[in-house]
């Protein structure tokens, strides 16, 4: 592997590290850097660093989307493990099950104080050590909704369309990260966006069939992303591959927006 696409001796944390697209990514930096740290909720990061083998990944339970508690955790993270070389930040928020009409104003609100300002936090938080130091690189998720609008055509019963609520805050996590990207530049932080389209769990694939086949027929790929798929993408924003890109959305979509 050359240097420039090699993470050896790097340290990463990844948060929302053991769901669907987080557990593919732990998985690989596990093999690749000296130190990987996987945050999630409810020992869920605990139970795939055991259940898979994972021999240089702490897996800690953290809820990164409680921003009054983010400040004293990231302090003794950083006091513990040392300041990480590559953040990847997948932890989200959204009103699940909610339509347009019943959506309630405090619950599209909540997706933001539970979603975007902690990201905020977060960022800003690493953003300030990083800079000391002289380097880093946030890699952020955003969504391909929040880029488009969902197509209610294709959610049927007792499916709901991808909340506002949802792609609103995506929308916003975009500019927040070109906001950051030209604040922590000049001292060589990069922040940059993975855009990711259907990559449906699988659970979503396995209930609603007819779904999937809808999300295909949507892609120029005429087929849905799988977890894995995003893997590369997203390594490629933390190592030197990337050392002259910062406040880019990479879309890994199978050309959904294209349209």
């Amino acid at each position: 592997m050359k240097p420039w696409f090699s993470l050896e001796g790097k340290t990463i944390w990844v948060t929302g590290g053991a769901g669907y697209l987080g557990s593919a990514i732990t998985a690989e930096l596990d093999g690749q850097c000296a130190k990987v740290l996987c945050f999630d909720l409810g020992g869920r990061a605990e139970d795939l660093v055991r259940e898979r083998g994972l021999a240089r990944t702490i897996g800690r339970s953290l809820d990164v989307n409680d921003p009054a508690g983010l400040p004293a955790a990231v302090e003794a993270l950083v006091a513990e493990h040392g300041l990480p070389d590559g953040v990847v930040h997948l932890a989200t928020a959204s009103s699940r099950g909610k339509s347009l009409e019943t959506l309630l104003p405090e619950e599209f609100q909540s997706t933001f104080d539970q979603s975007l300002t902690p990201t905020f936090v977060f960022c800003r938080l690493l953003g300030e050590r990083m800079k000391v130091r002289g380097h880093g690189s946030v890699v952020l998720f955003a969504s391909m909704y929040g880029l488009v609008a969902p197509d209610p055509r294709i959610y049927h019963p007792p499916m709901t369309c991808n909340p506002i609520d949802y792609g609103a805050a995506k929308a916003a996590l975009l500019q927040m990260s070109r906001y950051l990207a030209i604040h922590y530049g000049p001292s060589g932080v990069r922040f940059n966006c993975v855009t990711p389209g259907p990559f449906p769990n699988p659970g979503v694939q396995a209930s609603h069939p007819s779904f999937i086949q809808d999300l295909s027929r949507k892609t120029a790929l005429r087929r849905i992303g799988y977890n894995q798929e995003i893997v590369g993408p997203t390594l490629f924003l933390l190592t030197d591959s990337a050392s002259f890109v910062t406040g880019h959305s990479l879309v890994v979509d199978g050309g959904w927006t294209v349209w």
